[in-house]
């Protein structure tokens, strides 16, 4: 039986080249290479690594070169933006990379919470074309959660950091 991490998030040492937007709490860095050192230490077959959203909002670049350094053992998740109004294409082109298993809304952290809202239902129903779940950060907004469930049946939803 394969044992797999639900969410991890690896990430370099802040620098010009893929600078943080701010600073996560714990390590300077926990690179691809310390996570699937940390993995294999306690048997973990896999993870799904999330683009740390704190440090690198909506680039998932250091977790496709991540996945891209350690094949088969990382699924992708990254961030994307609502409020963009090419979402549903950052969407399509996310789906396109090889490992990527869903996308994520930051609810929890200063996005909008509004089940009415344009920008969500686009990312929901793109998500959904695309055949990808949606992460929901949305600790404090399950009462949003459960309308934008209902008003989205065809898009699953998964709820992280509960």
């Amino acid at each position: 039986m394969l044992t797999i991490d639900a969410q991890v998030h690896a990430y370099e040492r802040d620098h010009p080249g893929r600078p943080w937007a701010a600073v996560l709490a714990g390590p300077s860095e926990v690179t691809g290479d310390d996570m699937v050192a940390a993995m294999n230490a306690v048997g973990v077959d896999g993870a799904l690594l999330v683009s740390p959203w704190t440090m690198y909002r909506y680039d998932a670049s250091y977790a496709i070169d991540v996945r891209a350094a350690h094949p088969g053992r990382f699924g992708l998740i990254k961030p994307v933006d609502p409020a963009d109004p090419a979402v549903a294409e950052t969407i399509a082109d996310w789906a396109a990379i090889e490992g990527t298993v869903a996308i994520r809304i930051m609810m929890a952290y200063g996005g909008s919470i509004d089940p009415n809202d344009p920008g969500i239902n686009r990312v929901l129903e793109a998500a959904a074309d695309q055949s990808l779940p949606v992460n929901l950060a949305c600790r404090g907004h399950l009462d949003q959660v459960e309308k934008l469930a209902a008003k989205s049946p065809n898009t699953m939803l998964i709820i992280d950091h509960l």
